[in-house]
């Protein structure tokens, strides 16, 4: 029998949406949060386990890029897109408070309130890509198509190629 695995936030905004997903669990490491360490946890190809980071623009206050697990966000392009001249990621201790989301745990879906949100590129090279579920230890399996449109992002570069 399978393990029931307890619906998130993020599981129910989708099941709302009738969005296909598939819930994956994974062995956390408290000390490695990283992308990388989640991808080898789930057998996957890094390329296709995106993170969820959240940055502060001088112009547009908050917004939310979704990258690659490997990639640093590059902040001039980060900031292009956005409308900003500048950008940076917000201090840790701000994440919770801002998002309700932990480290290691920020999904782009059902964030405390709605932030512009801009995905990678490269997420339309696979049929469907990883991110948080909205807790450490969960990742969501979603058609990059279904995130766009569930985070009501726009498709954009944000790592250096």
């Amino acid at each position: 029998m399978k393990e029931k695995i307890a619906k998130t936030n993020v599981a129910r905004l989708l099941d709302k949406a009738k969005v296909a997903y598939e819930l994956i669990p994974y062995e956390v490491d408290e000390n490695d949060l990283s992308a990388i360490h989640v991808a080898e946890s789930l057998g996957e190809n890094i390329e296709q386990v995106f993170k969820t980071l959240v940055l502060h623009g001088e112009k547009s206050g908050y917004f939310v890029c979704v990258i690659p697990g490997e990639q640093e966000v590059n902040l001039k392009k980060a900031a292009k897109v956005s409308g900003n001249k500048k950008c940076d990621l917000i201090p840790m201790k701000d994440l919770l408070p801002l998002t309700g989301y932990i480290r290691g745990g920020c999904s782009p879906i059902g964030m405390k309130k709605h932030f512009p949100t801009y995905i990678h590129e490269s997420c339309n090279r696979f049929p469907h890509i990883y991110v948080s579920a909205g807790i450490r230890g969960l990742q969501i399996k979603i058609a990059p198509q279904d995130l766009i449109k569930e985070a009501k992002a726009e498709i954009c570069s944000l790592v250096d190629e």
